[in-house]
This record gives structure tokens, sequence and C-alpha cells, in this order.
């Protein structure tokens, strides 16, 4: 082929490619607005009879057509805060265990057991947590933290072994070898030098890890976090069978209570009123506002820390 040919050539197979692209990436906007706008369609009922009140209103009752979404958001968000605060820490330190301190056979060995939890179903995990995890936390976690702490609100009542507590637990064990793995990646991607180069001038591993591995890599954990984030928010089969399922607020963590996507689970299929269909849309559409949100924050976070790093260099 001339040398003519084959440049004309590549500028096809370069402008097919950019279309491709482009067309996938906007394929992706296409059906993220095609959800939103079927959201809001089906929503419409509930959102013109309860208006704003519906997000500051706890009381769900089918029977009297009341319906408020402000039990399960609560639910929602406080399920998936203490599963990330019991996740992120320990996905950072497995991850710092893996790449600074363990054997490579061991890094190896541990590294896929925690990535096979990924692989395991949802609904197993709420099984286990209803069948294994929640008598363990009835007998033995639960009245152990009422004797200790029980002079806080969060740690009052009885020890039913479900509720929030045992839902945000079962939550951070799904979450952790997303955030584990991700940041283990980001980890392996620190240049040897830098490391080295910290050791030179006489600094720990701590001191390393500190000052050169998390700071090279702390728009990838950032990632990482809300990437596990994401999976708890909107995590459905195992949040229902161990929260309790109750529209209702407590302060305590050993109450029942809800979440927006298990609310859904739980009573879409009996949802024949038409009041009643469209306030569990609106609920989704809910979910889906606060999962926009929060991927908005992170990314703008993360561009604000890319700034940042651009202009000390």
């Amino acid at each position: 082929m001339r040398p003519a040919a084959q440049r004309a050539a590549g500028r096809r197979a370069d402008v097919s490619f950019r279309l491709l692209t482009a067309f996938c990436a906007v394929l992706v906007i296409v059906v993220m607005g095609a959800i939103f706008l079927e959201l809001v369609d089906n929503s419409l009922l509930s959102i013109r009879t309860f208006g704003f009140g519906f997000l500051t209103s706890d009381a769900w009752n089918p029977g009297a057509s009341e319906f408020g979404a402000l039990s399960s958001i609560y639910g929602t968000l406080v399920s998936t805060g203490i599963a990330m605060l019991i996740a992120v820490p320990l996905g950072l330190v497995i991850a710092i265990f893996l790449v600074e301190v363990a054997h490579p056979t061991v890094s190896r060995l541990v590294g896929g057991a925690v990535e096979l939890l990924a692989a395991i179903p949802s609904i197993i995990y709420g099984m286990w947590g209803l069948f294994v995890f929640a008598g363990v936390m009835q007998n033995h976690v639960q009245p152990a933290l009422g004797d200790t702490l029980g002079f806080l609100p969060l740690f009052q009542g009885p020890p039913m072994g479900i509720g929030m507590l045992t839902a945000g637990i079962v939550l951070a064990i799904m979450v952790l070898p997303f955030v584990t793995a991700v940041t283990r990646d980001v980890l392996l991607m620190v240049p040897p030098v830098l490391k080295e180069s910290a050791h030179g001038v006489g600094s720990t591993m701590w001191e390393s890890v500190r000052n050169v591995s998390l700071r090279y890599g702390r728009r990838g954990i950032i990632g990482a976090v809300f990437l596990g984030f994401g999976r708890a928010l909107g995590e459905t089969m195992a949040v229902t069978f161990v929260i309790g399922n109750s529209h209702r607020i407590s302060a305590s963590l050993f109450a029942a209570g809800n979440t927006i996507a298990s609310s859904l689970a739980n009573e879409f299929n009996e949802a024949s009123e038409p009041l009643y269909l469209s306030s569990l849309v609106q609920l989704a559409l809910v979910l889906f506002a606060i999962t926009l949100v929060f991927q908005s924050v992170a990314h703008v976070w993360v561009g604000r820390l890319q700034q940042m790093e651009t202009g000390q260099r």
C-alpha cells in the first residue's frame, strides 16, 4: 500500500474511533436522562399530591394514603454512614498491609480472598446476616454495647439482633473489597523511586506511607471511597434481610429501620393504588438524586485536588 493510501486509511480509522467513542459517551448521558425522565413521569402524581412535604414527612401508611420519604432517607444515610466508617479505615489498612508489609505470597493470597468477597451475591450476605450474624449481634455485640455505652441514645433499647447497626456492618463487609482492591492498586502505582528516596533520607515505613504513598495516590483513594459509597447507598437485598423494615426514625442503632432500596424491594409488588406506586417511584427518584449529588461532589473534590497538585508543581 502506498504511503498516501496508508495515511488516508489511518485518518479514516481515527475518525471512526472518535465517532465510536463519542457515541458511547453520548449514549451514557442519554440513558441517564431517560431514566431520570421516566422516574419523574411516574412520580408526578406523588409530587403534585405531597410536594416538598414528601421529603420532610416520616409518615408511611398506605391504608390512609399517607406517604413520606424521611424515614427511608434517614435509614439510607445512617446505614451507609456506618458502613463507610467501618470499611474505609479497614480497607485502607488492609491495602497498606498488602502493598507495604506482607510477603508477596501472603499478599496474593489475602488479596485474592478480599476480592472474592466482591463476587458473593448480595442475597447470600443477607441470608448470612439474618441467620448467623443477627444472632451474634443479639447475644453478644448489642448487649455488650448496651452495658458499656448504654448512656448514649445510639446504644439504647432491646438487643433484637437486626436493625440499623447490623445492616451497617453487613454493608461494610460488602463494601470492603471494593475499597481495598482499588486502594491497593493505587498504592501499587506509586513509583518505587519515591519510596526509596523517602527511606534514603531516614523516613520510617509509616512516614513513607503517610507522606509519599498516601499523598501520591489520594485522588485514587478518594475514588475508591466514593465507589464503595455508591455500592452501599443502593444495596437492596442484604439490607432488606437485616434492617427490620420499619418506617420510623429512632436514635438507637439497635432499632429496626428501612432504606429507600429496601422499601422498594418490599413494597413495589404490593403497590396497587396509583398514589402508592407513584410514591415508591418518587422514592427511587430521591435515591437517584442522592447518588447523583454525592458523585458530583466526588468529581468536584477530585478536580480541586488535581488543581492544587498542579499549582504546587
